[in-house]
């Protein structure tokens, strides 16, 4: 782990807000959470108590009851409930609803999330011109309202003060995307950077660490961000290196290379000497199911000869992208994917490579076989047929092979349209779950069911965190209830240096959670997945309650956290 230098621990501290409460018990408190099942977050065993909060901080923990006639603005009687920390989303995807969306996060919301982090691949900040006109970064132009706001040197802290500023119910924070690092400095070419371009993606990559980055998050099966080599990711790991960063990482790999990718993420980490974080950890496929285990023992042996790296997962056997992902990555060199697809010369070159059994990419229609990929989010009123089926069935139906189906889809939704890849196996979940390094994030962006207009997405949006406390905790006790709370509160903070969010303990930040145990479960499925999950009662965000009985409240007390480089240039 990077050691912070004092002065940086100083800062972050003093980024945070201002001095926690003093525990004084005679004073009147804003919320009393009385008789509740208390999980503090650690792992510790749980206990009863009563929990007070005053303003946006825990002020007071005490055994249950002791707080029954203390003066309050608010009780909330916790009995028979469970307590926990607010959760921490340690990858999430809500740009567009924190950004220019409604900004409550009502899926995220009703399953205990209180900190949503972002940053998985891209970001729209900083901007410059090819940020603005890269369609993987800004797809469909959705914040082009804002975006010029973005640019600049600090173009990474506007971002983060404009989605608190646009009001939001949850904590939002954020990595620096690799690919909008490569894409700032070099567009959407393939190529080594040269010696200036190397030079602008350190410059921007240490202004966003002072802006609050957490570190970079790559996604390196998706162009352009999958052009970068490992020494251009070991030179941006070096850059922020000083400023505490974090190298996290969808891999290159998470199924024929799925054990090499590992090492290249290790190898980024050691040489660039920051700590690691794999996304979404998965033997994906079949035939690589094997390498499930084997990648928990390079995990836990890199771990063993002193090297920092870990990683997080969600609890499906199905992962969602972009149907444009099973295109070959050099047909979106230089943003051409459609114009590739229209060439009859060049689509036949793509569809002869997405057919083929072994490729030099991550060929996910292929791992998956398109009987195994749903496709969803389809735009177009004549399309909308195919809502919820299969590639294969599709394909039938257009009387066409698979892969040249797939192209069609993309050119006719302007590569909007998206798919769920089945290609993961139970036990893998299972056993990756009861690692201690492991960590709980949903890869999904914030839903309102009201507003989906029938639109699928992966029914992780609504139901990461219930699923695992009722379906894998009560149900088939895969791994106690204290420890899933530590994965999902502070395992994450303490990974992102937030020490006074994670855990309830007095002088916290008020996110707190309560849910009930025997009824808390997911309802998304896949075919129907905007379903909101039940059992979680109530949500606190800095002392104000955004869910209450089960309901949203309206009330968008969301914060920028930032990560431990911040210089506090900016106002606090």
């Amino acid at each position: 782990m990077i050691r912070k230098h004092a002065a940086v621990l100083l800062v972050t501290l003093l980024a945070g807000c201002a001095s926690p409460p003093a525990n004084d018990a005679a004073g009147g408190y804003d919320i009393v959470i009385s008789r509740g099942k208390l999980v503090d977050g650690t792992g510790s065993a749980w206990f009863y108590g009563d929990i007070a909060v005053r303003a946006d901080r825990i002020a007071r923990i005490t055994p249950a009851g002791l707080l029954d006639s203390a003066p309050a603005l608010k009780r909330i009687d916790a009995r028979g409930l469970v307590v926990i920390p607010g959760i921490i989303d340690i990858q999430g995807q809500s740009i567009l609803p924190f950004t220019v969306g409604d900004g409550r996060a009502l899926s995220k919301v009703t399953q205990g999330v209180t900190t949503e982090i972002l940053g998985e691949g891209s970001t729209p900040a900083p901007a410059n011109e090819q940020i603005k006109t890269a369609a993987s970064i800004i797809p469909k132009q959705p914040l082009g309202a804002v975006i010029d706001s973005f640019a600049g040197e600090h173009g990474f802290n506007a971002w983060l003060e404009t989605m608190q500023r646009h009001g939001i119910s949850v904590n939002v924070g954020s990595f620096l995307g690799a690919e909008t690092i490569r894409v700032y400095a070099k567009g959407a070419a393939q190529g080594t950077p040269s010696a200036a371009e190397l030079d602008t993606m350190r410059t921007i990559t240490r202004n966003a660490m002072r802006d609050g980055a957490f570190g970079v998050a790559s996604a390196l099966i998706y162009p352009p961000g999958r052009y970068a080599g490992t020494e251009e990711l070991v030179e941006v790991a070096k850059a922020m290196s000083p400023l505490g960063g974090i190298y996290i990482t969808h891999m290159r790999s998470e199924a024929d290379a799925y054990l090499e990718a590992i090492d290249e993420a290790m190898r980024i980490g050691k040489e660039g000497g920051v700590p690691v974080e794999i996304f979404h950890l998965k033997a994906g496929g079949v035939r690589n199911w094997p390498k499930g285990s084997q990648a928990i023992a390079k995990i836990d042996s890199a771990r063993a000869a002193g090297q920092d790296v870990a990683a997080d997962m969600y609890p499906y056997v199905a992962g969602g992208t972009g149907l444009a992902a099973c295109a070959p990555p050099w047909s979106a060199e230089g943003n051409k994917l459609l114009d590739n697809i229209n060439n009859a010369a060049t689509k036949s070159k793509m569809v002869a490579e997405m057919r083929s059994d072994r490729t030099a990419w991550e060929n996910l229609c292929g791992l998956a076989t398109p009987n195994g990929i749903m496709l969803v989010g389809f735009e177009k009123p004549e399309l909308k047929k195919y809502e919820g089926k299969r590639l294969a069935e599709v394909a039938r139906a257009e009387a066409k092979d698979w892969a040249t189906t797939a192209l069609d889809l993309v050119l006719a939704e302007n590569a909007g349209v998206g798919m769920i890849v089945f290609m993961m196996s139970e036990d893998n979940v299972r056993l990756q779950m009861r690692q201690p390094w492991i960590k709980f994030g949903s890869d999904a962006d914030a839903w309102d069911p009201d507003s989906a207009k029938g639109a699928l997405t992966h029914p992780r949006a609504y139901g990461t965190y219930p699923r695992i406390l009722g379906y894998y905790v009560r149900e088939q006790k895969v791994i106690p209830l204290e420890d899933a709370v530590r994965k999902m509160t502070s395992a994450v903070a303490n990974r992102l240096g937030m020490r006074e969010r994670g855990t309830l303990r007095q002088g916290a930040y008020a996110d707190i959670t309560i849910f009930d145990e025997n009824t808390i479960i997911d309802k998304a499925t896949f075919a129907e997945p905007h379903q909101l999950s039940v059992g979680v009662k109530h949500v606190i965000v800095n002392g104000e309650q955004v869910l209450e009985d089960g309901r949203h409240t309206g009330a968008k007390p969301g914060r920028v956290v930032r990560g431990p480089g911040w210089t506090g240039w900016a106002q606090q």
